[in-house]
């Protein structure tokens, strides 16, 4: 398959998912819900760009890229498991650095 087309359907699968599921009103999980297919679709670009890429400049990013997000998404899914959970207790933000308001 070409590097567009690699693109597109990675564009695709990224959208679908971030569309799939039911908003929940609990913005946290919804939040999570919609990035963990979002960073997915960032790794499958990167994954393509290393297929047909021959810059080594761009190789190198996306080789980080898919290093950083995957370690994201084992994240993200653990933590969206944690707020599914019954019985959770509420949590209370702690920002640090910078971070936003």
């Amino acid at each position: 398959m070409s590097f567009a087309g690699e693109m597109d359907d990675a564009m695709a699968r990224m959208m679908a998912g971030m569309h799939a599921p039911a908003a929940s009103g609990d913005a946290d999980i919804d939040f999570l819900a919609m990035m963990i297919p979002h960073h997915a679709g960032a790794v499958d670009m990167a994954r393509a760009v290393l297929r047909h890429g021959r810059d080594a400049a761009t190789r190198r990013l996306a080789e980080d890229i898919i290093a950083g997000q995957t370690i994201e998404i084992e994240g993200m899914q653990r933590r969206l498991a944690a707020l599914r959970s019954p019985g959770r207790e509420p949590e209370y933000p702690a920002l640090g650095g910078t971070r936003g308001p």
